[in-house]
């Protein structure tokens, strides 16, 4: 575990070296969080999906106030901290992630604290090793806590679970499908996959009204991890009316759908690819034939981050994408909780730091307000700064964050759709 009393400031300028040196003096397992200022940031909740929901909203602490216990299993990487040895770049991107994450979180306790509340904040390195982990599921401080945050990615996850799932687990960063996991007690706070495209199969039935729908394929396997939810939850929501059509498309060539396409109505094609090639190929036919037909394309939530990809092309071709990590920076909301991160760490936030901060904001108070008692994220839907808070119990595998934001190409840039 690593514990010290104060926060040490990071610089803008990340020096790999020095962001290890400093991790071991950074983490607090201290009584009471300590504030923040200038004010604390606070994010009203709203429902989200379902009105019957009650929104996540903080409450007068309690009289008598317990102390809430977050264990963080962050994968620091702290076995490198050499001077003198050379670093990998994964093992750096590793060590400056946690740290990030570790930064938003306890800010957002910090928050939190300055209203009223208590926390003990327990962080340990959980080394990016399964065996690390597996020691950790055992250790009695983090057992006995009140929630435990990490690990970050899937094999960790799979490995911590398989030795303890007795407290609740936050998955705090991996839409890896918690049904790897095979935990009860999980909290997958990034919504896997099928969700994203669930989301956009609703939205073509509902709102495109589609009768028919272009599934195009690259010939790779990975590309069913989305076109399959896909036509599942189409042919769900539409009773089997809409017809799902699969085409492999082979360089790039779609002149065999001609006969299919209409003129009058928009011709919608899904596209679960993210290979490059194969995309800049599809793309500049799919560019061709909406000089002659109406196109509205569905994409690969990846699709966000790949530069390759050109804003004016998309937003040509009407695309569709879908996310789970939207920030409008525009908000008041956001420039609060920016002004307060770089007064407390003099460093600007990563969009690990956003998301820690939500998960650390809304999961402290239902921590808060359960009072001892197991928290039921199921219950309360939050509005964070880059994503909405909207979680389903699934059997055998906890509670799976569902709410993605659909986007669209307006003005050159993405922009939500609802």
């Amino acid at each position: 575990m690593i514990s010290a009393r104060n926060h040490r400031q990071l610089s803008s300028g990340n020096n790999p070296f020095w962001i290890l040196v400093l991790l071991v003096l950074v983490a607090a397992c201290s009584p009471k969080v300590r504030k923040v200022e200038p004010k604390p940031v606070n994010i009203p909740a709203k429902t989200i999906e379902k009105p019957v929901n009650k929104p996540l909203q903080p409450l007068p602490p309690p009289l008598e106030q317990r102390f809430n216990t977050v264990s963080m299993l962050l994968p620091f990487n702290l076995q490198n901290l050499d001077a003198g040895k050379s670093y990998k770049k994964a093992d750096l991107q590793s060590a400056n992630m946690a740290v990030d994450y570790y930064q938003g979180f306890k800010l957002a306790l910090d928050s939190l604290t300055a209203q009223g509340y208590n926390y003990r904040l327990q962080v340990f390195d959980s080394k990016d090793l399964p065996a690390e982990t597996r020691a950790l599921a055992l250790n009695p401080k983090v057992r006995n806590s009140d929630m435990v945050v990490g690990p970050v990615f899937p094999d960790g996850i799979k490995a911590f679970s398989a030795v303890s799932a007795i407290k609740p687990e936050l998955s705090p960063l991996s839409p890896a499908s918690p049904a790897e996991a095979r935990n009860p007690m999980l909290i997958t706070a990034i919504p896997p996959l099928e969700y994203h495209a669930r989301r956009t199969a609703q939205y073509v039935h509902q709102n495109l009204k589609a009768k028919k729908v272009f599934m195009l394929k690259s010939g790779f396997s990975a590309d069913n991890k989305y076109l399959v939810p896909f036509k599942k939850s189409l042919d769900t929501l539409s009773k089997l009316k809409v017809k799902a059509i699969p085409f492999t498309v082979v360089r790039g060539s779609l002149t065999s759908l001609l006969p299919q396409l209409s003129k009058t109505e928009p011709n919608v094609f899904v596209i679960g690819a993210t290979n490059q090639a194969f995309l800049q190929l599809t793309l500049r036919s799919l560019d061709t034939l909406a000089k002659h037909y109406p196109v509205v394309l569905i994409g690969h939530p990846s699709w966000e981050r790949m530069t390759f990809l050109k804003a004016d092309l998309l937003q040509r071709l009407k695309t569709v994408i879908t996310s789970a990590d939207h920030v409008n920076y525009k908000a008041a909301n956001t420039r609060d909780f920016i002004k307060a991160f770089r007064k407390a760490y003099h460093a600007e936030p990563s969009e690990y730091a956003i998301k820690a901060f939500d998960e650390g904001y809304y999961f402290g108070l239902l921590l808060a307000q359960a009072n001892g008692s197991t928290i039921k994220p199921e219950g309360k839907d939050y509005q964070g700064l880059h994503n909405k808070f909207h979680f389903v119990k699934k059997a055998g595998e906890g509670w799976v964050n569902t709410n993605v934001t659909l986007l669209k190409y307006v003005n050159f840039e993405l922009k939500a759709i609802e």
